[in-house]
């Protein structure tokens, strides 16, 4: 017996696990199939790390059983075992198309600018036509970005985000005045633990592989065993039930304290305060509207205060909507800014965890080992450095979108292209975020266990981060003077004598020349 005419093909990426998708408006059973697909080119087109794939996988076939028990429903999903080795989401999808002879393809926006470019060109080189639903996981659409863009010299988060305060009524008077008299609190949330720590920090609720996890776990130790990274210590959110208990969990237990240590580091200490939920979000196993509205209840019902709340739903309805609008309105081109014209290799300890400077061996180590880091470490120390040494944007880019668990390309890219690698020059950040050594140290205890002095940047104990911003404040001088925010720290440059710039200058070429590690101690005695 023949199947009955496919009149919608339905395409579900791997980022959208959403049972609420726009792509279930008309979703007919007797008409319609769900096309899901796990090809290698997804893990290899940059190099993932196992911990990135695994969550992936794990999670779509997590979805892949919540979509089998809704009756009648036909599902093409291919695993990875039986693609062909070169297999990419163009050619599954081709064959798909070729087999089912659909009316036309469905889809929600995609993530990945690639990979909406794909599935058009797919799609039109089949004769079918293809038709592209809008997002409704986020509060903005990339319309209402670009309606907000228009016109405007500068795209700042703060503006944007007002907009959506008022729009959606988050923390907002009657008159559209902001909770507490001040849009944000960031004054309140920069603190660190000073030289006592964390303390006790309630743990995140874990979630321990089940079979179906276990299943994709032991398919890419086996498939993908020459990428980065480690699964012993998985145990990321892979459904929507257990994407909702790790909201609970943190909301009752480390949202209160969230605003005030947000950008506090502490040595092994990898979730602190931090929510866990970026991955679950950018998936689509959670709504962002449900963690808003959870964090004001929050608030409201007095378990955390307003200033926590703030911080952490600016990093929702702000950072997030924010960083897509400007992704979808600045791509493809954005991918390759290069502002500064850094072209320096990324050194290979990112990749391999293997670095004497104890604050990127903690920040990659832990990157390696969780597939996570927070935002300060990705800001200013892994981000810094790459930005400082001046390793090329995309290679930097790269090495994000693959070791992340929260990572799909709108909210990556334009994080590090914009926000951390000031790599469009100024479009998304007003400066370049740049320090010396001394503000890990302050954020951190860090380098209470490393040899380098973040206080000196030339000599044996000079700390790689210090030599490397003065040099990177001299390398751009001239066209850092333009900008009002740098003007202070070229001062200070000024104030340093031709002789002691020459010796930062020297040192920095050594660290290049060392693929980015620090100077042999001897090597750099002989400098000073």
């Amino acid at each position: 017996m023949s199947s009955p005419p496919v009149r919608n093909l339905a395409v579900v990426l791997g980022d959208q696990l959403d049972l609420a998708s726009a792509v279930w408006d008309d979703f007919d059973p007797e008409q319609d199939v769900v096309w899901m697909a796990e090809v290698p080119e997804e893990s290899t087109h940059v190099w993932s790390s196992q911990i990135r794939i695994v969550l992936f996988l794990a999670a779509m076939r997590h979805f892949r059983a919540a979509l089998s028990q809704r009756q009648g429903w036909r599902i093409d999903y291919l695993e990875l075992a039986a693609a062909p080795p070169e297999d990419t989401l163009a050619s599954a999808l081709a064959r798909s198309i070729q087999t089912h002879q659909p009316d036309r393809v469905v889809m929600v926006e995609a993530g990945d600018w690639r990979v909406e470019q794909m599935i058009r060109a797919t799609a039109a080189s089949a004769g079918v036509s293809l038709e592209i639903r809008p997002d409704r996981h986020f509060f903005a659409s990339r319309e209402d970005f670009r309606e907000h863009a228009q016109g405007r010299k500068s795209l700042r988060l703060e503006y944007f985000y007002r907009e959506l305060r008022r729009r959606e009524n988050v923390l907002v008077d009657n008159a559209g005045k902001p909770e507490g008299g001040q849009w944000n609190f960031d004054p309140s949330n920069r603190e660190s633990f000073g030289r006592t720590g964390p303390g006790e920090v309630e743990a995140p609720q874990p979630f321990p592989p089940d079979a179906l996890t276990r299943e994709v776990m032991a398919l890419v130790q086996e498939r993908f065993a020459a990428h980065p990274g480690s699964l012993a210590h998985f145990d990321w959110p892979v459904n929507a039930e257990q994407a909702r208990q790790a909201l609970e969990d943190f909301v009752t237990h480390r949202l209160a304290n969230f605003g005030q240590y947000q950008d506090a580091m502490w040595t092994d200490e990898p979730w602190l305060y931090h929510s866990r939920l970026a991955a679950a979000l950018n998936l689509k196993l959670l709504n962002p509207r449900e963690v808003v509205a959870a964090a004001v209840n929050a608030y409201r019902e007095k378990r955390a205060p307003l200033p926590a709340v703030e911080g952490f739903i600016r990093q929702i309805l702000g950072w997030r909507e924010y960083v897509r609008g400007l992704y979808w309105l600045k791509m493809p081109g954005y991918a390759d800014s290069n502002a500064l014209g850094a072209e320096q290799r990324l050194p290979q300890f990112y990749w391999d965890g293997q670095c004497e400077m104890n604050c990127l061996k903690q920040a990659v180590g832990q990157t390696l080992a969780y597939g996570y880091a927070h935002h300060i470490q990705r800001l200013m120390v892994t981000g810094l450095y790459s930005l400082l040494l001046g390793v090329k944007p995309r290679e930097i880019h790269e090495w994000y979108l693959a070791v992340y668990v929260d990572a799909v390309e709108w909210v990556e890219l334009p994080n590090t292209i914009g926000m951390s690698q000031f790599a469009d020059g100024g479009v998304m950040a007003s400066k370049p975020y740049v320090a010396t050594g001394k503000y890990i140290q302050r954020m951190s205890n860090y380098c209470k266990e490393c040899r380098f002095d973040p206080g000196e940047a030339t000599g044996g104990k000079a700390c790689p981060f210090t030599t490397l911003y003065w040099d990177f404040l001299d390398r751009h001088a001239d066209e850092l003077r333009t900008n009002h925010r740098m003007q202070m720290q070229l001062k200070n440059l000024d104030r340093k004598s031709n002789e002691q710039r020459e010796e930062i200058k020297e040192a920095a070429a050594q660290i290049r020349a060392n693929g980015g590690q620090p100077a042999d101690a001897e090597d750099q005695l002989k400098l000073k």
